[in-house]
């Protein structure tokens, strides 16, 4: 009596198995020597249906930091009117960035390898742009302008600069919370990166 074959649907995988697959060959063999085709095979699946997931490899890293932006529009869509508009900016990046200790490990290999490897930073900009439209588009709206208008711009190009900066620093000192850095530099930039003992009369908030 021959045996029948059952057939089952393929074994699924997700975006977050990919990405953590992904971080660990790049980290343990390069960036330019992990193929798709690896990254797939570990995951149990074809390179043809990576490609489903994500356009190339370099994108694997980048989908959490476009749920970032996401949330961002969210919270900013919820700020009330009496809340300065510097204030919220601040307040919604810095809690967009709060991370479980455990987490932490995992975010500083993310950012240390799109910050090191040439064709993950190349692939950057389109990210950033969204982020700094986030904030760009809720200035704009707090200001009564068009969202390319020049103020609405100076706001999502400044902020993202400042949180670029405080993650550069958090990387290289890792002497507090990411968000302790976040909160100094977009308070700083707040008040126009004037040292409080130059004008004691403006919040430290």
């Amino acid at each position: 009596m021959s045996e029948t074959k059952v057939r089952g649907r393929p074994r699924g995988t997700t975006k977050r198995e990919l990405e953590l697959i992904a971080m660990r060959l790049f980290t343990e063999q390069g960036f330019d020597e992990t193929t798709v085709d690896q990254i797939a095979t570990a995951a149990g699946i074809s390179g043809r249906t990576f490609f489903r997931y994500f356009p190339s490899k370099a994108e694997v890293l980048w989908y959490q930091f476009d749920d970032e932006v996401a949330a961002l529009r969210a919270a900013f869509a919820t700020v009330p009117d009496e809340v300065p508009m510097m204030t919220a900016v601040r307040r919604i990046v810095v809690n967009a960035n709060r991370y479980r200790a455990e987490d932490v490990p995992e975010l500083r290999v993310r950012m240390q390898l799109v910050g090191s490897i040439p064709a993950l930073a190349a692939t950057a900009g389109a990210h950033y742009d969204a982020w700094e439209r986030a904030v760009s588009t809720f200035a704009a709206r707090r200001l009564g302008e068009p969202e390319d208008g020049l103020l609405p711009l100076a706001v999502g190009r400044t902020t993202l600069a400042a949180a670029r900066a405080a993650f550069d620093a958090w990387l290289t000192r890792a002497d507090a919370d990411l968000t302790v850095y976040l909160d100094a530099a977009l308070a700083a930039l707040a008040r126009g990166f004037i040292p409080h003992d130059e004008n004691p009369d403006l919040p430290s908030s």
